[in-house]
């Protein structure tokens, strides 16, 4: 960042500085996500938000290295000397609806030195889609974000709502709550584009417009963080942790993607299967590939394998399919007529325990890595994989995910293409922070994991 970007910088934030006075707003809310998937935030007062725009605001890189139960991995990013500047996104600014005199903004950490910290999720999947750009190719992407809402004390919570699922009984009973969670995020600037109960008691959904890779992780933190302000106003808690009850069905965090060159949808109107084209076919292949070593990054918990089970809809195989509920990667190419703008395809074994950054970035290295290798996808599978027999998934090649997070570290530290876009620093720092999460929980039964995770995401 030179002296003229900084200036102008400046003279910006205080221009929003003003603004965000005018509206009765008396600070701001700088956020970035930790390698533990936990949004981070770092508050400025108004007063004092144009120097913050050029200059940051103070942050110790030691966040890199905490677990999600506040505790700090041993690794060189524990280093308690040295200092990072949390940098506010000045076009993502916006007054907080559900918590008012407060702004938010996402943050990207720089170093005291003006360079980009190497730890920085956020710069790291701004990178990817460099990267992405200077092959001529775009990308759109959306996250889904599933809760479930509480009454009662977080040491006794019992749902909200427990009319059938996706029935519109349930949708009467968080009525209010949920009109004027919509009505907020509309306030808020986020197009929201469907909004239902799901499948456990108490479980809602709502889905998002697509937006560039690294503006639709800002949208799942300011959605989340907004369900949460809204429920809290009501009295109500919100878990989005992968597992909300031992045995359940628990909270996904699917990511939408598709392509698009020169304006031109990349996921309809070719000629490989259900209209694919052939850079399509060859980016869903380079993420479907590294699939397991993507779950280190997509389901990073402890708790992400109590919901990643077979039959669950959660997507426990390495397989593709057309809609199919069950596959790891669903393609979804829309109603006749409307697949040059619907078309794109779903990673569906992922939580929202995920740093939604990293896990762009991941995605990103693995399909840009899959247009490298002009890579090809294998036969789609229809139905669930898990009723087909052992023999039958062999001969298929359809492989079963990673079911202990151990399994996807290990996937994630063998893998030279990921390991080589996130860089020495964020691959070791990842890989001491899962590999202190599974000890910290050795030996902790599937109820003792969820106690603890329950409120974390």
């Amino acid at each position: 960042m030179d002296e003229q970007e900084r200036a102008e910088r400046v003279a910006r934030g205080r221009r929003q500085a003003e603004w965000l006075a005018s509206r009765d707003v008396a600070a701001v809310a700088v956020t970035f996500v930790d390698t533990s998937g936990i949004t981070r935030v770092k508050g400025v007062p108004v007063s004092v938000f144009d120097r913050v725009s050029g200059w940051g605001v103070g942050t110790t890189p030691v966040f890199d290295a905490f677990l999600l139960d506040d505790s700090i991995a041993a690794t060189p990013a524990a280093n308690p000397s040295g200092d990072l500047r949390l940098v506010p996104d000045l076009h993502r600014l916006v007054p907080l609806a559900a918590q008012p005199g407060w702004a938010w903004a996402p943050g990207d950490r720089w170093t005291q030195e003006g360079e980009p910290h190497p730890g920085c999720g956020r710069l790291l999947a701004t990178r990817l889609v460099d990267r992405l750009a200077q092959a001529g190719v775009t990308a759109k992407a959306a996250f889904e974000v599933e809760w479930v809402l509480f009454r009662g004390s977080e040491d006794d919570p019992q749902p909200a709502a427990v009319a059938p699922a996706y029935g519109m009984g349930r949708v009467i009973e968080v009525s209010d709550y949920a009109v004027e969670l919509l009505r907020t995020l509309g306030a808020q600037g986020v197009a929201v584009q469907q909004f239902h109960p799901e499948y456990s008691p108490g479980q809602l959904e709502l889905s998002v417009a697509p937006e560039s890779p690294v503006a639709a992780a800002d949208t799942a933190v300011l959605v989340r963080s907004t369900i949460r302000a809204v429920a809290a106003r009501r009295g109500l808690s919100v878990s989005f942790s992968p597992s909300v009850e031992a045995g359940g069905v628990g909270n996904g965090g699917h990511l939408h993607l598709s392509l698009h060159r020169g304006g031109r949808s990349l996921f309809s109107g070719g000629d490989r299967r259900f209209g694919l084209t052939e850079e399509a076919e060859a980016f869903i292949a380079g993420v479907l590939e590294r699939l397991p070593a993507l779950l280190a990054v997509g389901a990073p918990s402890v708790a992400s394998y109590l919901r990643l089970l077979p039959s669950h809809w959660a997507g426990a195989f390495a397989c593709w399919g057309l809609e199919n509920r069950e596959a790891a990667v669903r393609l979804v190419t829309g109603s006749v007529g409307e697949q040059a703008r619907a078309a794109n395809f779903e990673i569906k074994c992922i939580d929202q325990s995920a740093n939604p950054y990293l896990l762009v970035a991941g995605v990103l290295a693995a399909g840009l890595a899959g247009l490298e290798e002009h890579a090809s996808l294998p036969e789609p599978v229809d139905g669930d994989p898990a009723g087909l027999s052992e023999a039958e998934r062999s001969e298929r090649g359809i492989t079963r995910l990673p079911e202990q997070l151990g399994d996807a570290v290990d996937a994630f530290a063998a893998d030279k293409v990921l390991n080589d876009a996130f860089g020495p620093l964020l691959t070791e720092t990842l890989l001491a922070v899962r590999r202190a999460e599974i000890d910290l929980f050795a030996d902790a039964s599937p109820e003792e994991i969820v106690a603890a995770t329950r409120w974390r995401h």
